[in-house]
């Protein structure tokens, strides 16, 4: 008797002009994906953790980004955010998973640092890696983090 197989992989990808509409479009694109797919769970903390990637490619990046959801192995959400800045911040310069520590991020009164801590500790692995120039000059890098099944509380605190 032949079995068929319910997972259905997908992947959708997101262009993002630099504009500062751009982490709240991203949002509510990936609101509506994983609504669409059942994958209310992982809305919560995809949903964080994306906008504070798609917002440093904003404040830290010239050009456009591009946001990408794909979802694998049955059970796994992988979303990465493409920009034009080809330097990896702290902590995604490490190996993906790298020991996950606590930034220097200037004191209780900083404006920045903590969004990277918030992936670091939320997601289930990330990474992240420069990008040579592509067929279309590109360049850039790559921040990536992946969200399996969890509990509602997974991220909190």
């Amino acid at each position: 008797m032949d079995t068929v197989s319910t997972y259905a992989p997908w992947s959708y990808l997101l262009q993002l002009p630099h504009d500062p509409r751009a982490p709240r479009v991203a949002r509510m694109t990936l609101r509506a994906v994983l609504g669409g797919h059942g994958l209310s769970e992982l809305l919560d903390p995809a949903e964080l953790l994306a906008c504070e990637l798609v917002t440093n490619a904003y404040r830290y990046s010239e050009g456009p980004s591009t946001l990408r959801l794909r979802y694998m192995d049955g059970s796994r959400l992988r979303v990465s955010v493409w920009d034009t800045n080809p330097v990896i911040p702290p902590p995604f310069d490490k190996p993906p998973g790298a020991l996950r520590g606590v930034p220097d991020v200037g004191g209780d009164d900083s404006d920045g640092g903590r969004g990277l801590l918030l992936v670091q500790r939320c997601a289930d692995n990330w990474g992240g890696y420069p990008l040579g120039d592509d067929l279309f000059g590109r360049g850039g890098k790559l921040l990536w983090f992946e969200l399996g099944p969890r509990p509602a509380e997974a991220c909190a605190a």
